[in-house]
């Protein structure tokens, strides 16, 4: 039985017990002066639609409430701090609170940041510092498409990234993508397929194809041309992303429990409902970077010239650059390539993947950049990242490096209520945002927390583009490694381009131009040739 039911069942109950006592001892109805009033609250806790865990856990909800309030006391003195927290520490989740709130996201007494601790960041800022944009019509935007595009979009420098329905509970996508709608930004829609949730509002959408060609597949699990198509077309479908690999589990495949595979999602992924469904490790549709090549090529042509692109978590280098040598071979090139770092999230996956396997999203970024770089590919194909993306300064750091523009999930989950309770595999989220239970989808309101999306996505762009005027440029694409400096030690500090030198435009082509740290992933690559 739900707590919600239990406790209307129990405020009745209680009712009738006193009632009936008072019918031989009437002083017992000096109770109704403290049972009346924790009932009523637990009603209103019911009815009202603000809060995601008063509505799912009437009055008992409230103490969550009490205890955040009083949180940063209890952690001082006997828990962590507000920067320990893992995967996101607390400094982080109040930022996306505040900014979805519409709060105010500024801080007093100075950072809590160890500023001598190795691996701090900072950005160099300018004696010359610009004007920041203060009207979203101002905010720049990110064209992809490249030569054989025959639909380029207009994309938001952070869009929500891939997560699928069946993951995120429907009352989630709803709010996720109708914020995205009033934004002006793109929703990925996961390997889950489109589902009517992502239509509803029609909001832009990124529609990602996994390695289970969900809403796209035959029976037998392999790709399917004319259901592509029908998809692909759609007004709302602004992009296609191929989904190689994800950060948290690369090489493994997605990963359904069965208690989340209803029969409605079922019928978005065209799969039994019930069961538990794995994604095959890799794509049946190609076997090679060649044939890769040409099925991006397909899918261009299928969906009437739409941009292309595929996401991958870097692992064994040489793999990539096959890649990079196939475009040239074939004069084929992606759209656009999503950089996922292995320290990206999900809602299930094996310990040991998601702890030790696939490249972290900054290594990962720089030698995806600096490889296109390198095969003269880099002003074909705009690159995009996801791992932890959740402030300005994340963006930022992210486009000094190489990237384009950045994809962020938990932080839009954090927006629309996700209190980090890191139960996503369990189906018992209790703020109905990674969960199918409906009870506890039902506490989440879309009309309330669709705002909190373009609110938090907007604040987040205005803090980017701060940064970008406080180091004296006026556009983010200016932004190079040598405005992020890292301390690598107590007493030694590097810029980015001196950590992660720039490669050469085209010096990947020959052998003799090549960098020496390339040269055996280079040789390995001729090799199986």
């Amino acid at each position: 039985m739900k707590v919600r039911e239990l406790f209307i069942l129990t405020s009745i109950g209680s009712v009738i017990i006193i009632v009936a006592i008072a019918l031989v001892w009437a002083p017992i109805l000096w109770l109704f002066f403290i049972v009346g009033p924790l009932i009523m609250l637990g009603f209103i806790d019911i009815f009202q639609k603000k809060h995601t865990i008063r509505r799912n856990f009437p009055l008992v909800g409230r103490f969550r409430y009490m205890l955040e309030s009083i949180r940063p006391e209890i952690q001082q003195y006997f828990v962590e701090t507000d920067t320990e927290g893992r995967p996101l520490n607390r400094i982080l989740r109040s930022l996306v609170y505040r900014r979805a709130k519409g709060a105010t996201d500024t801080e007093p007494f100075g950072t809590q940041m160890d500023l001598y601790h190795s691996g701090y960041e900072w950005m160099e800022h300018s004696m010359y510092a610009k004007n920041n944009p203060k009207e979203i019509g101002e905010f720049p935007r990110l064209l992809i498409g490249g030569k054989d595009c025959k639909q380029p979009y207009s994309s938001s420098l952070l869009n929500i990234s891939a997560m699928s329905f069946g993951s995120l509970s429907d009352h989630a996508i709803l709010a996720m993508n109708k914020g995205a709608k009033m934004g002006n930004f793109a929703h990925n829609t996961g390997e889950g397929g489109i589902s009517g949730y992502h239509l509803r509002n029609g909001g832009d959408l990124i529609w990602q194809i996994g390695t289970g060609y969900f809403g796209c597949r035959n029976d037998d699990g392999t790709f399917n041309e004319k259901t592509f198509r029908e998809n692909a077309i759609r007004p709302e479908v602004k992009m296609i992303e191929i989904k190689l690999s994800q950060g948290a589990k690369p090489g493994h495949g997605g990963i359904l429990p069965a208690i989340k595979n209803t029969e409605e999602i079922a019928k978005v992924r065209h799969i039994k409902p019930g069961i538990a469904v794995h994604s095959p490790p890799s794509h049946s549709a190609f076997a090679d970077p060649i044939q890769f090549m040409h099925f991006i090529k397909k899918l261009r042509d299928l969906s009437d010239g739409k941009p292309i692109g595929f996401k991958l978590c870097i692992g064994r280098k040489q793999e990539f650059m096959d890649f990079c040598e196939a475009m040239i071979h074939t004069g084929i090139t992606p759209d656009f390539i999503t950089v996922d770092g292995g320290e990206g999230g999900t809602g299930a996956s094996p310990v040991e993947f998601s702890n030790t396997m696939g490249m972290p999203l900054r290594e990962g970024l720089i030698f995806v950049h600096d490889s296109l770089v390198g095969f003269g590919l880099r002003d074909q194909v705009k690159v995009i990242v996801a791992g932890k993306i959740i402030s300005g300064f994340h963006i930022a750091r992210a486009i000094a490096l190489g990237a384009d523009g950045c994809n962020s999930a938990r932080a839009m989950m954090l927006a629309v209520g996700c209190i980090q309770a890191l139960q996503c595999n369990l189906n018992t989220c209790p703020t109905g945002v990674a969960t199918q239970n409906r009870s506890l989808v039902r506490g989440l309101v879309v009309d309330e927390k669709a705002p909190r999306i373009k609110k938090y996505h907007e604040a987040t762009i205005h803090s980017l583009l701060e940064l970008v005027a406080a180091a004296g440029l006026d556009n983010p694409s200016e932004l190079t490694r040598g405005h992020i400096s890292k301390r690598v030690g107590m007493y030694n500090v590097q810029t980015y381009d001196e950590i992660y030198p720039y490669m050469e435009e085209g010096s990947l082509l020959e052998i003799d131009t090549i960098p020496e740290h390339y040269k055996r992933y280079y040789q390995l690559t001729r090799i199986m040739k």
